[in-house]
């Protein structure tokens, strides 16, 4: 299971924050996941959907995307489990998830991006928090 590229998005699919891990997806790939969400009603949403051989994997939280983008042929549901545990590592180290503590501690979530996955494979042990050296603003 590979993801190419995780992005956090906001809640207009401006991203925030992203992360490119094999290249292999083009970056406006966001446009056609801001137009596919934002325009579709809250009965069409599905959080997995394929669309010209790109596979888009999302979840929403506290009024934030958290995407994956891959063109292989990955297990959805490994990608969705990946993005619930990006999320709670997130939230382990700044208490709550939000567009305001992504931006205050931007290098730090680029840390730990790189330490939970390599080269677009989840990696199963948890980040340590000796890794990140800087101290998260809240």
């Amino acid at each position: 299971m590979t993801a190419s590229a995780v992005f956090i998005l906001d809640t207009k699919g401006k991203v925030i924050i992203s992360r490119n891990y094999r290249g292999d997806v083009p970056m406006n790939c966001v446009e056609r996941f801001s137009g596919h969400v934002l325009e579709a009603d809250e009965a069409d949403e599905r959080p997995v959907w394929l669309e010209h051989g790109t596979t888009y994997v999302y979840i929403k939280y506290n009024n934030l995307y958290i995407m994956a983008v891959t063109e292989r042929n990955s297990n959805a549901a490994m990608l969705l489990l990946f993005l619930y545990r990006l999320v709670e590592v997130f939230k382990d180290y700044f208490k709550e998830l939000e567009e305001e503590s992504i931006r205050d501690n931007f290098v730090i979530i680029y840390e730990l991006m790189d330490e939970t996955m390599d080269f677009g494979y989840p990696q199963a042990r948890p980040p340590s928090r000796a890794r990140a050296r800087g101290r998260a603003r809240s």
